[in-house]
């Protein structure tokens, strides 16, 4: 139909007026509106029967809206068998209870399925197949502004791949890898329904401005939530179970093909974690792997790997975590990550509470410099029964040290029985390696490894041990200007709270076992 024959076709059917109802039998003239902007997918002709495949009636629903100026495409109780789902500006998904879009399986014959990936471009190789494509998703978007999906309903990704592993890669043609993905987009809104499978990501979003992302419940085989060189984002009241990849994951790829920061966001008031099976924090029933096969999912909040544009103005605050990871920041790649301030955080069974890593590994165009990690504050953070291999860790690079840092009102509870070979291990630099915080192996600290660090303050830190650890809380490493205010560690048990190399500028006040003490420099000392 060309376009004046569909204006035509919009004004006789009516499109945008009350009462005009569409009639799947007749002809393509009749209109599809129950209400006024509101564009039923049923009464278009899909059946929500999970068998049917509903796309063509889903898209039709959403190109009548777009038409009529915009409206709601609403999706009564049904379970929506669909391949690629088109959003369009000024058109909003509703999911009303009982509602599931369900993605298709891969056809077994190649033809059909999910739209094509875009071609490839040069700079494909600064990161990963998924991050670089977005029309191989359930629901995609490119472009557009004024967009929702919202509704208590659900999106069950069960025909997407997850990227690796047995079945169908995203390469292929006619493979989806995403649940939701949008580029290029402003002004969205997506809230209140849940997401189960979301392949490769549950949500990707990149170069995506003015985002509201609330109460989603997300319970996943890999990403659950990554936000990709976006501006004024705002996640909230969010539940994230991902035990093989990150929960909720800033990042600042050169995926638009130029380095974009990711800033002026707020990640508050959600849940992440990952320590349930699949499928079990949606259902409510919270069944935990057996920790004798896996003791630790991702599941946790990342900036990063992919850091080619930068972290700025980012504060993260009253978020729960279990069975994961921990917090991490990241910058790799040549990013700016500054200006962040993480508070009201409660951990518990997390690998490493807190990861700071700049480093080297400069995925991207030749030339970049090494870039920088500066003002990070944290505080109001508790954790009980981390893992004591490993633990926290604020490390930067010869050369290029981590500056302003400030860690305050901090517990953290480890299960202790650190020995007195790990006490005298030296981690290895590996600046180019990607960063993970198993990446230096033990650490020879109990509560904080740091190294190559500039100003640097904490107080009101304590670590605690619940079988004897003998090695110190702190370790200290190539770091000028380090403030210790009422720090607190179980000193008695291995004979010393602070380890420390190549130090200028240190003191320590108020802290039990250990005395007053302000050093210019100390090649190396023990308190």
């Amino acid at each position: 139909m060309d376009e004046k024959a569909r204006r035509e076709f919009l004004r006789l059917s009516g499109v945008g007026l009350a009462g005009a109802v569409w009639n799947p039998q007749g002809a393509e003239g009749q209109a599809a509106v129950a209400n006024a902007g509101v564009y039923d997918v049923k009464g278009l002709g899909a059946t929500g029967d999970g068998k049917t495949v509903d796309t063509p009636a889903i898209n039709r629903a959403i190109e009548l809206a777009a038409a009529g100026g915009g409206g709601t495409v609403r999706f009564p109780a049904g379970n929506y068998l669909s391949y690629s789902i088109h959003l369009r500006s000024k058109v909003g998904l509703y999911l009303e209870p009982g509602a599931t879009i369900v993605a298709g399986d891969t056809p077994s014959s190649g033809v059909g399925g999910y739209d094509a990936a875009e071609p490839k471009t040069t700079w494909d190789a600064y990161q990963d197949f998924g991050h670089n494509h977005w029309h191989n998703s359930l629901i995609w978007g490119e472009g557009l502004e004024n967009v929702s999906i919202c509704g208590p309903g659900l999106i069950w990704g069960r025909g997407l791949s997850k990227g690796y592993g047995p079945g169908p890669v995203a390469e292929q043609a006619g493979v989806g890898n995403k649940v939701i993905a949008l580029k290029n987009c402003r002004n969205v809104v997506l809230r209140d329904f849940s997401v189960l499978k979301g392949g490769h990501f549950g949500i990707l979003a990149t170069g995506v401005d003015n985002l509201t992302i609330d109460n989603l419940k997300i319970d996943t085989d890999r990403d659950g939530i990554d936000l990709d060189c976006c501006r004024n984002v705002r996640v909230s009241n969010c539940s994230v179970n991902s035990p093989w990849d990150d929960a909720i994951c800033p990042k600042s790829s050169f995926a638009l093909g130029y380095a974009r920061a990711t800033e002026n966001v707020t990640i508050t008031n959600c849940y992440v974690t990952g320590i349930y099976e699949l499928g079990t924090l949606l259902d409510g029933t919270f069944r935990r792997f057996d920790p004798a096969t896996k003791a630790f999912g991702t599941g946790r909040i990342k900036f990063g790997t992919e850091s080619n544009g930068g972290f700025k103005n980012i504060a993260v605050s009253n978020c729960v975590f279990e069975g994961c990871y921990g917090l991490a920041l990241e910058s790799v790649d040549g990013a700016l990550l500054e200006d962040i301030a993480i508070t009201n955080i409660t951990m518990r069974d997390v690998l490493v509470p807190v990861f700071m890593r700049l480093g080297s590994r400069m995925r991207g165009p030749a030339g970049v410099p090494v870039g920088a990690v500066r003002r990070v504050f944290i505080s109001n953070l508790v954790c009980s029964n981390t893992d004591a291999g490993v633990s926290s860790i604020v490390s930067g690079i010869p050369g290029y040290p981590i500056e302003d840092i400030q860690i305050n009102d901090v517990y953290i509870q480890q299960r202790g029985g650190g020995t007195a070979e790990q006490a005298a291990l030296q981690p290895p630099e590996i600046e180019s390696k990607y960063p993970e915080p198993t990446m230096f192996g033990a650490t020879p600290s109990q509560g904080f490894f740091v190294r190559h660090v500039r100003n640097l303050s904490m107080s009101n830190v304590e670590v605690s041990a619940v079988e004897k650890d003998l090695r110190p809380a702190f370790v200290l490493e190539d770091v000028r200007e380090a403030d210790f205010f009422r720090v607190r560690a179980p000193g008695a048990t291995h004979g010393s709270t602070f380890a420390m190399k190549k130090v200028e500028g240190f003191s320590v006040h108020g802290s039990p076992n250990v005395p007053d003490t302000q050093l210019e420099g100390a090649e190396e000392k023990r308190l």
